[in-house]
């Protein structure tokens, strides 16, 4: 029965979509899809529609609606966000606090951590040989030692990240 309606449904759905879709700003695929999915869910909530070629036509109608809306309140924006190139002297003063905050809590990591840590931070960029050399440890020892420590410094910095944000 499903499979039979699906069969019957598809030419139409596909028509339906690809008058609606250019008007709409979207793939008729697109259109198609979330309609097929909208008959999905009604087949397993209240079973098959009376009149499926005119529930199908008022379903691919209500998604192009759907879709011009969502299409209407989304906007663009101006930049990337998250591209920093033209940093202003507030996003340079947040940048330098975070690293101030990050070198503190490094130097309060327990044991050989904040040396690690330290030197993985280091402007030198030392590579794991100069930085087991200068640690006294072995080069294989590095990375699991590196992982521990990382853990010590996010349990360190939870609460003053959490403190942070209930502020803000």
């Amino acid at each position: 029965m499903t499979h039979d309606l699906l069969t019957t449904l598809r030419p139409l759905l596909a028509a339906e979509a690809s008058a609606e879709a250019h008007a709409t700003g979207t793939e008729p695929g697109d259109l198609e899809q979330a309609v097929w999915l909208r008959l999905l869910e009604r087949l397993a909530g209240d079973g098959p529609p009376s009149d499926p070629p005119v529930w199908l036509r008022k379903a691919v109608r209500a998604e192009a609606r759907r879709t011009r809306r969502t299409t209407r309140r989304e906007r663009p924006y101006d930049g990337d966000p998250a591209d920093d190139t033209d940093r202003g002297p507030e996003q340079l003063a947040l940048a330098a606090a975070r690293h101030r905050a990050l070198r503190e809590a490094v130097h309060r990591l327990p044991g050989r951590c904040s040396g690690l840590l330290q030197a993985l931070l280091s402007p030198r960029d030392l590579t794991y040989r100069e930085i087991a050399g200068e640690l006294g440890i072995s080069q294989g020892s590095l990375g699991p030692e590196r992982s521990r420590c990382l853990g010590c410094l996010r349990r360190l910095l939870a609460p003053e990240v959490a403190a942070r944000e209930v502020r803000g």
